[in-house]
């Protein structure tokens, strides 16, 4: 792992996210993009080196859909680049962690990304995330 790509946090509101981040950061969302297969729509803000995901939920029974009622708004997971999404799911797997996603998909800001099981990872849920150019 590289370093930790970006942050995610789930939002009732991505609207009023963005204007609540806008003013905190300074500066607007760089980036704002629905993601179908997840049933969100994300929003992207570059603080120094770092940056912040929100997503919302664009259906009922999506994940963050299914997070929000279970705890609320907050930070849903942490994201970390890596060079090959591939190999480190392998790596990972040969290591004891549960995967949620075998196999990388195509997600948000030109990326691939899988899950680790957040039951393998001390509660918390860990994104792979590998630039599509890369």
């Amino acid at each position: 792992m590289k370093k930790i790509e970006h942050i995610g946090i789930a939002v009732k509101d991505i609207e009023s996210s963005n204007d609540l981040f806008k003013a905190l950061f300074g500066k607007p969302h760089y980036k704002i993009e629905a993601v179908e297969s997840e049933g969100v729509m994300t929003s992207f803000f570059k603080c120094g080196p770092n940056k912040i995901e929100l997503l919302q939920a664009t259906s009922e029974d999506s994940p963050i859909a299914k997070f929000i009622e279970k705890k609320g708004e907050g930070i849903h997971h942490i994201a970390f680049a890596v060079s090959n999404i591939e190999e480190e799911i392998e790596r990972l797997k040969n290591e004891g962690f549960k995967m949620i996603h075998e196999k990388p998909k195509k997600g948000a800001d030109n990326k691939l990304i899988a899950f680790l099981h957040p039951k393998s990872t001390n509660g918390v849920l860990i994104e792979l995330c590998q630039d599509i150019d890369d």
